[in-house]
């Protein structure tokens, strides 16, 4: 059974990179409290997955291959969707490395997702959202758009501009009803976390996965239920006086810088 809670019953919730980690639980939890999901995701089984757990559970979605780098793929699949009400911008790709490692290409690579595939979801969404005078949006940020993070030249790049035009967004449609937040996670337990320990420290997961949580004062790492519910919150019309935010859910870890 879906959760009682209801406070995006009848409301359009687009959230790209829905297809796993914490796009999969913000797409799990909109669901749970009335939202007609819309699953932004190219990777088309990562996309059935979360649509069948949704659907199991009673809730309701749509799933829509889209390629948030490309801006005809963004555009055609905002066409196609009529009420454009919430916006998550939560597709994103990771980078390790300073800047004397990070070669033009990768950082093509991450500009390519995780700043243009902001703007291109903005640039089809805003204009829907300004017609019907509402909407919210929310932008997956970091800890890394406020902080530096050793060896995460090009991510932090990414995270930074993501920062800024939330930002830029916020105050240049303020009056048109239009909300635009963004969260800063710090380190959440995804799968991209496991993979990353599988791949370069084999041996050592269990050591490895007790350094990376421990970078948090709280002492673990996030989950992405807990992003979802911050998520939910500032999405809700309970948070309609917030706009402009950039809120840290990180165990702690701007506190010590």
């Amino acid at each position: 059974m879906m959760s009682v809670q209801t406070r995006f019953n009848g409301k359009h919730a687009i959230i790209t990179g829905a297809g796993s980690g914490i796009g999969r639980a913000l797409a799990l939890r909109f669901a749970s409290e009335g939202a007609v999901v819309h699953i932004l995701e190219l990777s088309k089984p990562d996309a059935g997955e979360t649509s069948n757990l949704i659907r199991e559970a009673g809730g309701n979605c749509h799933t829509w291959t889209c390629d948030v780098s490309q801006a005809e793929s963004v555009q055609s699949v905002f066409s196609k969707i009529e009420d454009v009400g919430i916006l998550i911008n939560n597709a994103g790709i990771a980078s390790i490395g300073n800047v004397e490692a990070t070669t033009p290409e990768e950082m093509d690579r991450v500009y390519a997702v995780n700043v243009k595939g902001v703007y291109h979801c903005l640039h089809a969404a805003v204009p829907k959202m300004k017609a019907k005078g509402n909407g919210v949006i929310l932008n997956l940020a970091s800890i890394a758009s406020k902080v530096g993070i050793q060896d995460r030249f090009a991510y932090s790049m990414s995270k930074g501009a993501v920062l800024t035009m939330t930002l830029s967004v916020a105050r240049d449609y303020v009056d048109a009803g239009i909300r635009c937040n963004c969260i800063c996670p710090g380190r959440v337990h995804t799968p991209f976390v496991d993979s990353f320990l599988e791949k370069h420290y084999p041996n050592k997961k269990k050591e490895m996965f007790e350094n990376l949580s421990l970078f948090q004062p709280i002492g673990r790492m996030g989950q992405p239920d807990e992003i979802a519910a911050l998520a939910a919150f500032l999405c809700s019309d309970e948070a309609a006086f917030i706009t402009g935010g950039a809120y840290d859910i990180d165990g702690g870890v701007t506190l010590l810088r």
